[in-house]
C-alpha cells in the first residue's frame, strides 16, 4: 500500500580520499553539452519563481536503446552559489508519484545555502502525470458506494475479485505494450539517463517513501554514481512487495488505535468517551451502520477507511477526523463525514493514473502469490490481529494476483561501494514500519539512521522537526551523518471542524504533496 523497483564493482579508497570526495563539488559535463540534452523553459508559479521545466526522451526498453522513446516530464530550480554540487533529485514515493512539484518544495524548505548549491531537480517516473505516454487502466474503479472491504460472505468477496480483476484486464487491455517496461528497476535506469542528460558525473537524490527504494536500487545499479542519498521513511527491501503489505497492515491497526486514544486523551472535545477500547468499539459501530446505510449515500464500510487512512500517515488530518467521527456517532450527522471523506478518501479522475501506475510497478517488480487461497488465508489470519484495514489494503493490491506481465526478481540492494547515506524514520511509521529502516541501514554499508523517536508521522524531513532538518541539512553541506535520534513533535490540538488542517500540525505542505498510499 506505499504507492515499486538492480549491480557493480568495488574500488577501494583511504579513508582521506573518501573524505576528499565526500566534501569536493560534482563535476559538471561543459555547458554546451548540458543545453544539448535538456532544453529548460520558465514555468514559475507565484510560489516557485524560479522553477523550470523540460522534458527527457529515454527508451521503453533499456536493453534496446535505439527502440520505442517514451518522455520524462522534469522541473528544475538551479543552484544560484557559485560553486554547485551538482542535481539533487527527489522522488515523493508511491509508486505513481507526481515529483515535479516536490522539486519546488524541497527548494524552498532547505535551508538558503544548501539549496543554493545544488541544482533540484522534481521528475514525474514513467507513466506518470506529465510523463508519457501515461497510464490509465480503469476510470472510476474506486467510485463509491463499493463492496465491504471484509468479505463476510461469499457473494462481497466474489464482488471484490470481480473488480480487482476487471482492473487488471483493463490494464491489460489499453495499456499491453508499455506494462512489462514499467517498474522500479526500469524507473531506476531512467535516472540515470537523467544524469547523463544533465551532464552530471554523480547525483544526489532525496526520496521519500517508495522512493526509498527507487533510490536504493538506482544505487545498487550505479553506486560510482551517487553523491549524496537522503532516505526518508524507509521501505524494507527484504520484502517488496507482498510480505511489506502484510507489515503495513499490522502497523496501520496500531496507528488508528493511536488515533482513537488520542480521541479519548481528548473526550472534552469530542465526546466519545475517555476509554480508548471503548471509542474504538464506537468507531466499529460506525462502520458497521455505514455499511448498511452508506452516509451520505456515498461512505460505506470500504469508503470509511480509506478516509481515516490518511490519518496514519500524518497526525494533523486527526482532528478534521475526530469530528467527523464525533457528529456522525454522536448526532447521526453525515456531512461532516462526507466531507471528511471527500477530501482525505474520495478519489479524482487524475488519481486513477497514479493506481493505475501503482499497480503496474508493485506487480511487475516481484512476484505476488496467485493463488487467492494463501491470499484469504493471509489476509484473515492478519484480519484478526489488524481489523482496520488489512482487508482494504488487499483489495488495493490484488490485481497482482491476476497481473497479467509476469514479475521480475527483487533486487537485493545491499552496498558496500557508496559514499555514507542518511536515514530517516519514524519509530511509529505504518506505511514504513521501523524494522524496515534497520534492515535498510543493514544492507547500505556506512549509512547513518536517525530516528525520530515516538513520531508515527510518514515523511519526516522539512516538515517542522528542526532536529531532523538540520540533520539533512548538514548532511547535504558535508557528506557527514551519524546515528543521531530526535523527539517527535507535538501531537496536534483539537480544532474545531473546518477544511482547514489543524495549526498546530507541522508538515502539512509535505504530506499534501506525498499523498496517500505512498
Amino acid at each position: 500500500m506505499l504507492h515499486p523497483l538492480k549491480k557493480r564493482a568495488a574500488v577501494l579508497l583511504s579513508i582521506a580520499t573518501v573524505a576528499a570526495a565526500l566534501a569536493s563539488p560534482v563535476t559538471a559535463a561543459p555547458a554546451a553539452q548540458q543545453a544539448a540534452a535538456l532544453r529548460w523553459t520558465g514555468c514559475a508559479t507565484p510560489r516557485y519563481p524560479t522553477l523550470q521545466c523540460a522534458s527527457l526522451k529515454v527508451p521503453l526498453d533499456h536493453t534496446r536503446p535505439g527502440g520505442r522513446q517514451i518522455s520524462l516530464a522534469l522541473t528544475r530550480v538551479p543552484h544560484t552559489a557559485a560553486t554547485s554540487q551538482g542535481p539533487l533529485l527527489v522522488n515523493p514515493g508511491g509508486p505513481g508519484g507526481s515529483g515535479r512539484s516536490l522539486a519546488g518544495f524541497i527548494a524552498s524548505a532547505l535551508p538558503k545555502d544548501v539549496a543554493a548549491q545544488y541544482d533540484v531537480i522534481g521528475f514525474d517516473p514513467r507513466g506518470v502525470g506529465k510523463s508519457e505516454p501515461v497510464l490509465d487502466c480503469a476510470a472510476g474503479h474506486f467510485a463509491p458506494v463499493r463492496p465491504d472491504s471484509v468479505p463476510v460472505d461469499e457473494a462481497t468477496e466474489q464482488a471484490n475479485l470481480d473488480r480487482v480483476r476487471t482492473f487488471a484486464e483493463s490494464c491489460r487491455a489499453k495499456h499491453a505494450d508499455v506494462l512489462p517496461y514499467i517498474g522500479t528497476v526500469a524507473a531506476a535506469q531512467d535516472i540515470e539517463a537523467l544524469r547523463g542528460a544533465l551532464g552530471a558525473e554523480r547525483i544526489s537524490y532525496f526520496g521519500y517513501s517508495y522512493g526509498t527504494y527507487l533510490g536504493a536500487v538506482y544505487a545498487k545499479l550505479h553506486p560510482g554514481r551517487v553523491h549524496r542519498l537522503v532516505l526518508d521513511s524507509v521501505v524494507d527491501p527484504g520484502g517488496v512487495w507482498y510480505e511489506d503489505n502484510l507489515a503495513q497492515d499490522q502497523a496501520f491497526d496500531t496507528r488508528h488505535k493511536a488515533f482513537l486514544a488520542w480521541v479519548a486523551a481528548h473526550d472534552s472535545a469530542y465526546g466519545l468517551g475517555t476509554d480508548p477500547a471503548a471509542v474504538e468499539e464506537r468507531w466499529y459501530e460506525m462502520r458497521g451502520a455505514v455499511r448498511e446505510t452508506p452516509a451520505g449515500g456515498k461512505v460505506g464500510a470500504a469508503e470509511l477507511e480509506d478516509t481515516f487512512m490518511p490519518g496514519g500517515y500524518f497526525n494533523g488530518y486527526w482532528p478534521n477526523l475526530a469530528e467527523a467521527f464525533a457528529a456522525y456517532a454522536l448526532k447521526q450527522d453525515p456531512k461532516p463525514l462526507v466531507a471528511a471523506y471527500e477530501r482525505f478518501g474520495a478519489v479524482e479522475p487524475s488519481a486513477g493514473n497514479g493506481y493505475s501506475v501503482y499497480t503496474a510497478v508493485q506487480c511487475r517488480d516481484s512476484a505476488w502469490p496467485r493463488d487467492w487461497n494463501q491470499w484469504r488465508a493471509d489476509m484473515w489470519a492478519t484480519h484478526a490481529k489488524a481489523p482496520f484495514m488489512t482487508w482494504n489494503n488487499a483489495w488495493y493490491n490484488a490485481p497482482c494476483a491476476f497481473w497479467p506481465t509476469e514479475p521480475l526478481q527483487a533486487p537485493d540492494v545491499t552496498n558496500a561501494d557508496l559514499p555514507p547515506a542518511l536515514l530517516l524514520q519514524a519509530t511509529e511509521d505504518a506505511a514504513t514500519p521501523f524494522a524496515g529502516a534497520l534492515s535498510m541501514r543493514d544492507k547500505l554499508k556506512g549509512s547513518a539512521l536517525v530516528v525520530e523517536e515516538g513520531g508515527g508521522n510518514h515523511g519526516i524531513a522539512l516538515s517542522g522537526n528542526k532536529c531532523l532538518d538540520d540533520k539533512v541539512s548538514a548532511y547535504l553541506r558535508t557528506g557527514q551523518a551519524a546515528d543521531a535520534t530526535c523527539a517527535a513533535q507535538a501531537a496536534p490540538k483539537p480544532a474545531a471542524a473546518t477544511r482547514a488542517v489543524a495549526p498546530s500540525a507541522g508538515g502539512a505542505a509535505l504530506h499534501g504533496l506525498l499523498g496517500f498510499r505512498g
